[in-house]
């Protein structure tokens, strides 16, 4: 059984073959050298290096990141390396990879899947997207169109998807597409690895209310998918996807924050620096909030310490419900706080980026992205009914299309 000591050693063991504090010697005239800046292949290797040693995601198996370890544990080895100021993995900038498909991966994947994809997902030198919601099935996803026609030993797959985030950056995608339209919706659908730089696969802009493009459309024409790189048995592609979906909500709203982290601490760092902006109401609306982000932020740690017991619940939709609500109400406050200069925004210019920064940016940029959680990630109407059925035990709504196979309904 691996315990903290054994990880600690394991962590002194792979900083001493890549030391941080290693320096060149400075030129004489330029006085003591500063901090180590590592170049992007030493920062490669010692990430490489770290995935070897298990102590990238040490409860995962021995050989794929891990050391089948305590979940609990990676506090361990991240407060380590923080210390000792090694890279990390820039985990805003692939999310999507170790969010949702590094755990399909290692519940679903076969034995050469996780050999090739866990490795370069976690040290980020292949960067992956979701192709899930679509212009005809958002909130409904299993009604999805997009055709996977099987062809000897490959899929042959066209349609289009949607809300892509990171497509622009994307190596490589999780995809579900319909391969049986003779089956209720549900049941006809597989899940697949798409090559994002294979023929056939066209990545449009989505600009969004901030100027923005981190999100877009992506055409499939004619794209060919090895049946090796099906995730699951054929037609079983929506339990595939439940794995995904879970794993996502517990990404977006459980994320671990410190006390006063995130939104809200913004927010109250502005009513502290602007006394003179302060109101009775506001002050009273501001309170709510600091106390339901403290619930909320608890409530993330009670879900996580869950996690060690197994995979994410429907717990994660009721934590990404409340992280939507809070992001869009917290923004709200610090607009209608900071009066003129909360309207102001830097830059409509039609930007790519490589990740969200909601703590980084002003309040006009805070508040025109919030208004995006309530729809990625699943809606927060669907999240209701997922916690109404599954957490609160009530009846579900009457569904007329669930055992009408799928090219009988109307659309």
């Amino acid at each position: 059984m691996t315990d903290a000591d054994e990880l600690r050693r394991r962590t002194e063991e792979l900083l001493a073959a890549f030391p941080p504090t290693r320096l060149p010697p400075p030129p004489s005239h330029e006085g003591p050298a500063g901090p180590h800046l590592w170049s992007a292949t030493e920062r490669t290797d010692f990430l490489r290096a770290r995935f070897d040693a298990g102590l990238a995601w040490v409860h995962f198996p021995a050989g794929l990141g891990g050391l089948d370890a305590p979940r609990s544990l990676q506090a361990v080895v991240d407060a380590e390396l923080e210390a000792a100021g090694a890279p990390g993995n820039d985990p805003g900038r692939i999310a999507i990879g170790l969010g949702m498909a590094a755990p399909t991966i290692l519940r679903f994947g076969t034995d050469e899947q996780k050999e090739r994809f866990l490795r370069p997902l976690w040290t980020g030198e292949e960067v992956w997207c979701q192709l899930f919601s679509e212009p005809g099935a958002g909130s409904d996803l299993a009604a999805l169109a997009t055709r996977a026609v099987r062809d000897g030993d490959e899929w042959v797959v066209d349609g289009q998807k949607v809300w892509t985030s990171s497509a622009h950056l994307a190596r490589w995608a999780i995809l579900i597409a319909r391969t049986d339209p003779d089956l209720p919706k549900h049941r006809g659908i597989s899940y697949f690895i798409c090559d994002m730089t294979d023929p056939g696969v066209e990545v449009r802009p989505l600009r969004q209310i901030t100027g923005e493009a981190e999100f877009n459309e992506v055409f499939l024409t004619g794209v060919r998918i090895p049946d090796a790189h099906r995730l699951g048995e054929i037609g079983d592609g929506w339990r595939v996807a439940q794995t995904t979906l879970m794993n996502e909500r517990v990404a977006i709203g459980g994320t671990r924050i410190p006390r006063e982290g995130g939104m809200i601490g913004v927010a109250a760092a502005d009513w502290r620096e602007r006394p003179e902006l302060r109101t009775h109401d506001l002050h009273q609306r501001l309170l709510t909030l600091w106390v339901e982000a403290e619930v909320a932020r608890l409530t993330g740690e009670r879900l996580r310490q869950q996690l060690t017991k197994g995979q994410p619940g429907p717990e994660g939709s009721g934590m990404k419900l409340a992280f939507a609500r809070l992001a869009q109400e917290i923004s709200g406050w610090e607009v209608e706080f900071l009066g003129e200069d909360g309207l102001a925004y830097d830059d409509w210019t039609l930007r790519r980026p490589e990740r969200v920064d909601f703590t980084g940016r002003q309040a006009g940029y805070r508040y025109l992205r919030a208004k995006g959680n309530s729809i990625e990630g699943g809606t927060s109407e669907v999240l209701l009914n997922i916690v109404a059925e599954r957490v609160l035990g009530l009846p579900p709504e009457p569904r007329t299309d669930k055992d009408v196979a799928w090219k009988d309904l109307p659309r």
